[in-house]
C-alpha cells in the first residue's frame, strides 16, 4: 500500500477571502477545510450544532494554524440559525466570499426497515440543510455584489448504488442536482457553485459511529488500498474556492480512487 503522503504547506489560494463552514467541529472534513482554509490565508468562521466541540475545534485550529476562527451555533434545519450564521459572518468577517457546505447526517438501514423519521433525518440535515444555507448566502452574495464561491459536500454513493444507503444516497444525488441548478441561476452574478464527492475519508467520529467491518471493505475498494484523509478532501475543496477554478461551476468532482 503506498504511504499517506504528508499534508502539504498552504499557498496563499484562499488569501484575503471570507470563508465559512458548516459541520465544522470535530476531525471529519469540516474541520479539515477549516484548516485549510486558514492555511491558505482565509479568515474563517466555523459553524457546528455542537458548541463544546465547536469551541474545541477552534482551539484546536488555532494552535496548528496560528489563525483563531471564528465560531458560531447554527442547526441547518432551523432557517433562523442559518439567518443568524449569514449575520454572524456580515459581522464578524464583513460577510462571506466562500460557503462550505459539509453539513450531513447518515446512517445505515435497509428501505424494507427505514421509517419515515429515518428517511426525514437524513434529507432535512444533508440536502434541505445545504438547501437552505445555499439560499442564504445566495441572497447575501447578490445583494452584497460579491463574486464568491459555494462548495458542498456531495459523495460518491449519490452515483453508485450501496446497501442500506437509500436515505443519504437519494439526499446526496440531491445535492448534486441542487448544486448543478443553483451554479446556472447563479451564473449572472458571478456566482460559482460546485460540489466533491468523496468516496470514503475516515476520522475519529467515522470510526466511532460505523461498523468497522464495512470500512475496512470501502477502504480495501479503493485504488490506493486506504481511505482518503479528510484534509485530502479538503484540498479539492479549497481548490474550487479559489480563483484557480475560476471558469468551473456546476460541477461535482469526484475525490476517490475507487475501481471497480
Amino acid at each position: 500500500m503506498p504511504t499517506i503522503p504528508q499534508e502539504p504547506d498552504g499557498r496563499n489560494l484562499l488569501a484575503g477571502k471570507r470563508v465559512v463552514v458548516t459541520a465544522a467541529a470535530g476531525t471529519g472534513i469540516g474541520s479539515a477545510v477549516a484548516k485549510r482554509a486558514l492555511l491558505e490565508g482565509a479568515s474563517v468562521l466555523i459553524s457546528d450544532i455542537h458548541e463544546r466541540r465547536l469551541a474545541e475545534t477552534a482551539d484546536r485550529l488555532e494552535e496548528e494554524t496560528g489563525a483563531r476562527p471564528l465560531v458560531q451555533i447554527c442547526n441547518v434545519t432551523v432557517e433562523a440559525d442559518v439567518e443568524a450564521l449569514v449575520a454572524a459572518a456580515v459581522d464578524g468577517l464583513g460577510g462571506i466570499d466562500v460557503m462550505m457546505n459539509n453539513a450531513g447526517l447518515g446512517g445505515s438501514v435497509r428501505l424494507v426497515d427505514m421509517t419515515d423519521d429515518q428517511w426525514s433525518a437524513v434529507l432535512g440535515v444533508t440536502l434541505d440543510g445545504t438547501m437552505r444555507c445555499t439560499r442564504a448566502v445566495l441572497r447575501h452574495m447578490i445583494d452584497a455584489g460579491i463574486e464568491g464561491s459555494i462548495v458542498n459536500n456531495a459523495s460518491v454513493v449519490g452515483w453508485r448504488a450501496q446497501d442500506e444507503q437509500c436515505h443519504y444516497a437519494a439526499a446526496k444525488a440531491g445535492v448534486m442536482a441542487l448544486t448543478r441548478c443553483s451554479a446556472i441561476e447563479s451564473a449572472e452574478f458571478g456566482i460559482r457553485v460546485n460540489a466533491v464527492a468523496p468516496s470514503i475519508a475516515m476520522h475519529a467520529f467515522l470510526e466511532k459511529v460505523s461498523d468497522a467491518q464495512l470500512l475496512d471493505q470501502l477502504s480495501e475498494r479503493e485504488a490506493f488500498g486506504r481511505a482518503a484523509e479528510p484534509w485530502e478532501v479538503a484540498n479539492v475543496m479549497v481548490f474550487l474556492a479559489s480563483d484557480l477554478a475560476s471558469y468551473m461551476t456546476g460541477e461535482v468532482v469526484s475525490v476517490s480512487s475507487q475501481h471497480p
